[in-house]
């Protein structure tokens, strides 16, 4: 049995935070600096009482009326997020429960970043290929501006809140092919909030100001931003060539390419050292920011809107970022 990305749906909060009101608290990054180095012009930021959770109901909302779908044909759910509404239980079965899902139906949290979505297909391909599901509700939801600092001008730029809905279901016509993962935990230290899990639960109220009043604090989001550029240009050209090779194709018979949406400036570095022409290679963060693990699918959702994504297209998905983790695949649409 083969599976399908069949339709895919996102939500963001209401709130945004744009670069005029970033530049008003750090005067030294004026609007157009900061969308020249990122890309982005505005990104959505969820409210003091709003959760990844709360995202991610939206965004399955908004796909099942979109698309019609029956929530009694939803035979397994899968969320990932760095953001859990609680240590346990699974956020999951929270999620569950508000959408009234089937009593059958699987429901299980994964925790990845920027890689999760493609994760998140390959589970979704392993439980139809198993025979396990048929129509699967892959949720992506992240809140990392929970996690930064206030006065980190750095991380404040470039991530907003917001989360996706995919639904992936069997099919006998081509869809999901082979996938390509990669993993360095040797660069987990590199993008990491310290603190909140059982190795280090209590606060440790540090914080450091680094050259050019950057924050590092171990109660925030940390990312060393030069060490995430090389993992990422040294290691996304060569995954991208192992996917290709796995799955017995060039560059050239792809008709799209989707990658996770660190930044624009990664983005095009990589296009180029990969020659992948301009035109077909999506980019959609400016109203967004970087997402985390759903950038992939809101860029597919907007590819689908504006026709550079339809029925018929050879699709890679890249993701790639923190762990360091990253997988790859090619899919029919």
């Amino acid at each position: 049995m083969n599976s399908q990305i069949l339709f895919v749906e996102y939500h963001i909060p209401v709130k945004k935070l744009t670069n005029q009101e970033l530049s008003i608290e750090f005067p030294e990054w004026s609007p157009e600096k900061i969308s020249s180095k990122t890309g982005i012009y505005e990104r959505g930021i969820c409210d003091e009482n709003e959760f990844a959770s709360d995202l991610a109901i939206n965004a399955a909302k908004k796909l099942f009326d979109k698309y019609g779908i029956e929530k009694n044909e939803i035979d397994f759910l899968l969320y990932c997020t760095q953001s859990p509404d609680y240590l346990l239980p699974t956020t999951a079965c929270l999620i569950h429960k508000e959408l009234g899902l089937n009593s059958n139906c699987g429901a299980l949290d994964f925790n990845l970043g920027c890689s999760g979505y493609i994760y998140g297909l390959s589970l979704a391909k392993g439980l139809i290929g198993s025979g396990d599901a048929s129509n699967v509700l892959l949720i992506t939801s992240e809140t990392y501006s929970k996690y930064i600092h206030p006065e980190d001008k750095s991380n404040r730029t470039i991530f907003g809140d917001a989360a996706a809905a995919t639904l992936i279901c069997v099919t006998t016509e081509p869809g999901l092919e082979k996938f390509v993962f990669g993993t360095d935990g040797f660069g987990a230290m590199n993008l990491i909030v310290k603190t909140g899990g059982i190795r280090k639960r209590v606060p440790s109220m540090f914080v450091e100001y680094s050259e050019g009043n950057f924050v590092k604090s171990d109660d925030h989001l940390f990312m060393d931003g030069q060490e995430i550029f090389k993992f990422t240009t040294r290691e996304v050209p060569l995954l991208v060539d192992r996917c290709l090779k796995l799955n017995n194709l060039q560059i050239s018979q792809i008709d799209l390419f989707v990658f996770h949406q660190a930044n624009r400036y990664m983005l095009d570095f990589i296009r180029r050292k990969l020659n992948i022409p301009a035109d077909r290679f999506f980019v959609s963060l400016e109203l967004t920011g970087n997402t985390v693990s759903s950038t992939i699918p809101i860029a597919l959702t907007e590819a689908m809107k504006i026709g550079k994504l339809e029925r018929g297209m050879k699709v890679m998905l890249v993701g790639f970022g923190v762990g360091y983790s990253s997988g790859a695949v090619v899919f029919n649409f």
